[in-house]
């Protein structure tokens, strides 16, 4: 079934039905189409978007709630009466207005004598009045973690057999390959005493290297062993580390040996590197070892390497500038991070560690091959097919994150059930100084994913993971890896229509004078007409000042509410389309003529549609509106979108899968705030990254605090 642009697909069976639950634990049933949380009575509703071009039974004309009293009388100055045939229309027009004129004054006259009580409680946003706040998103999430920051929180996490029991750092090896001297043999030591008093070389390999799996791979194994044991010999030690030998057998063993494996090549005196066979390419064995995730922390944490090809006997000593040249192909990455390590040229913490975390992402696994990046085996991007990954039995799916957090200060245990996602989160909450998944939030990556938005390895901004400062913390991550975040400040963003928005002017005697003359036309023409069979000179003169009022009246009404705004009621408002600016502030206070109202304005930096002027003031290209126009009108037809901040009078064109009802303050960067656009999934209790923004920091001031929400 081929879909429109914009149109979202749905199931065969229309029947199907999803059920959602309020504050209050009341069910609600209703259908697949997307909903959103109304922010004046927290009940789940059927998400109505105002578009350029509606289409489907979701969409409406663009309209709007503006004083229409302000309308008339800006159009009626701003178009001339003589001009062609528009005379008649003009008069037309100014009936209209002078009938609202009138209606006003009944309207006041009634209220006087016999005062109506109009309100409803329907939950629309009907009331005229300036709360200083966006609209809140009053939702907040009602599950249970899956892993908690806090131990006082309940995690549904498994923890496994003896996980408890792994100490935080180790200064040695749990067991070491020793040599007796006397017996010349070979043997596992476990005691403590002797491990820490014998000095030992570390092995680093790859599987493939060493043996093949079949029913030859124990031999195969063996004989591996034995040429690791002529190399030790050959450097004058007398012990070593191998992971074939030295891991444990059993689940909490493998566990805590894979825990501090970091500190095991720490505390080697040398590194050895066990290369494959050089008959089969130098090259090739080099880029075959530089590809396996583990080499890159067994090599930076080691004090001295050497390597050794298996069909060789020399055993060569080398330095990490000699070994990233041999081994590493994105050698800008490897590059920094070799300098880093070898004193060169120190970078700070979060740098250091994110440029790790590129480059060991980038690495193959036992359970997934070189060059599949993450997020692993639950994601798929959006618009692609599922990506299935084979896993192979008895392997760590988070095996990226634990060789990664070798490099950190605290860890965290590894758990077989998690995937990469889950444990960044867990290593991220127990280093809270770096806040990697904080900082991740804020970021707009080039593909969201469909599920764990909140991960991104890159940012259309062209920001780095250190640029952000994130105002949001992690309380903890869901069983489906859905990031819960608390502190954080949120708005609802309208879609319906443009609502009449309240504003404060300066004060003005003037203004407050001219602007009650034209509520008189009315009284003074009414009372000269009555007055004329008994005083024809007064009841004439009544009678010309009222219609003079009346034709004058556009003018002194337009006046009365011009001056400065001090204080405009903050909204967030959606259009699906590119709405220009002019369209923009009619819908909003009928029109910008004259000064009278506040115009509107493009943000110079704040989308990825934006466009600096090249000017001595800092501002936003008009241009962007044609490059938005453009980007409508071609592969992103449908998925183009336009945010009115009333607060800052600024437009943001945007990309969207789905129109985001919800706008989330999540961090900033670069002077601008770092605000988060979501979708909602109303039966999951989740939002969804669509976009990212950066506006000013100042209106999240604006923005009501809300309790914790889950990005999934």
């Amino acid at each position: 079934m081929r879909l429109w642009p914009g149109q979202l697909p749905v199931t065969q069976n229309e029947a199907v039905t999803i059920t959602c639950y309020d504050d209050l634990g009341n069910p609600k049933t209703h259908g697949l189409e997307q909903r959103y949380v109304s922010p004046t009575t927290g009940i789940c509703r059927k998400l109505v978007v105002q578009a350029v071009s509606p289409f489907g039974k979701s969409e409406v004309p663009i309209s709007n709630h503006t004083n229409q009293a302000s309308k008339i009388a800006i159009w009626l100055l701003a178009n001339s009466p003589i001009r062609g045939w528009i005379i008649l229309k003009w008069i037309g027009i100014w009936l209209l207005f002078t009938l609202k004129l009138l209606w006003s004054v009944i309207w006041l006259l009634a209220q006087l004598f016999a005062p109506i009580d109009l309100a409803d409680d329907t939950g629309e946003d009907t009331d005229l009045y300036n709360t200083g706040y966006y609209k809140p998103y009053v939702r907040g999430f009602q599950g249970q973690l899956w892993a908690a920051r806090s131990p006082m929180e309940h995690s549904s996490r498994i923890i496994e057999e003896g996980e408890m029991d792994i100490p935080t750092h180790t200064l040695y090896p749990r067991v070491l390959i020793i040599r007796d001297p006397i017996c010349n043999e070979w043997a596992s030591c476990a005691d403590r005493d002797t491990i820490i008093h014998t000095k030992f070389i570390a092995i680093s390999y790859r599987a493939v290297d060493a043996f093949t799996r079949g029913p030859d791979q124990e031999v195969e194994k063996d004989q591996f062993i034995e040429e690791v044991r002529a190399a030790v010999l050959e450097q004058k030690y007398d012990a070593y580390w191998l992971d074939l030998e030295c891991v444990g057998e059993t689940p909490s063993e493998k566990n805590r040996d894979l825990y501090c494996m970091a500190d095991v090549y720490r505390g080697a005196a040398v590194t050895l590197i066990m290369l494959g066979k050089s008959a089969s390419g130098e090259k090739e064995c080099w880029k075959g070892w530089g590809e396996r995730v583990w080499t890159m922390p067994e090599a930076l944490l080691s004090s001295s390497l050497c390597y050794k090809f298996r069909d060789r006997e020399a055993v060569t000593p080398l330095s990490l500038f000699e070994l990233a040249n041999l081994a590493y192909t994105n050698y800008d990455i490897e590059q920094a991070i070799v300098n880093a390590y070898s004193g060169k040229d120190p970078l700070e913490r979060l740098e250091r560690l994110t440029l790790l975390k590129s480059a060991i992402w980038r690495r193959g696994t036992a359970a997934l091959a070189p060059g599949i990046t993450p997020p692993p085996p639950k994601l798929d991007m959006i618009d692609d097919s599922e990506k299935s990954v084979t896993v192979l039995s008895g392997a760590y799916k988070a095996e990226r994150v634990y060789a990664l957090m070798g490099f950190f200060e605290h860890r965290i245990q590894p758990n077989r059930s998690e995937d990469d996602l889950r444990a960044l989160v867990r290593l991220s909450m127990a280093n809270d100084n770096d806040r990697i998944a904080e900082r991740m939030v804020s970021m707009l990556p080039s593909t969201i994913t469909k599920t764990a938005c909140w991960y991104s390895d890159d940012d259309i901004y062209r920001a780095n993971l250190w640029d952000i400062l994130p105002e949001i913390q992690v309380a903890g991550v869901t069983d489906n890896g859905a990031l819960v975040i608390d502190g954080c400040r949120s708005a609802a963003i309208r879609w319906k229509d443009f609502p009449e928005v309240a504003f404060v002017t300066t004060d003005s005697l003037r203004r407050t004078i001219i602007g009650f003359i034209p509520y008189l036309s009315w009284p003074t023409l009414i009372i000269g007409l009555a007055i004329l069979m008994i005083n024809r000179v007064g009841g004439i003169a009544l009678t010309i000042i009222g219609l003079v009022l009346l034709i004058v009246s556009p003018r002194l009404f337009v006046f009365s509410q011009s001056g400065r705004i001090v204080s405009a009621q903050p909204w967030l408002i959606g259009v699906k389309g590119v709405v220009s600016i002019k369209e923009v502030e009619s819908h909003l206070y009928g029109g910008a003529a004259r000064g009278h109202f506040p115009r509107m304005y493009f943000t110079p930096s704040g989308s990825q549609f934006s466009i600096p002027e090249r000017g001595l003031d800092r501002g936003g290209s008009f241009r962007q509106y044609d490059y938005a126009k453009l980007a409508d009108s071609g592969p992103d037809a449908g998925h183009i979108y336009t945010l009115i901040d009333t607060c800052s009078s600024t437009m943001y064109y945007f990309r969207a899968q789905r129109p985001p009802t919800v706008c989330i303050f999540a961090g900033r960067e670069g002077g601008l705030g770092r605000f988060v656009l979501c979708s909602e999934k109303c039966d999951i209790n989740e939002l969804h990254k669509e976009s990212v923004l950066r506006m000013p920091t100042e209106i999240s001031e604006k923005m009501e605090l809300c309790g914790w929400v889950a990005l999934g």
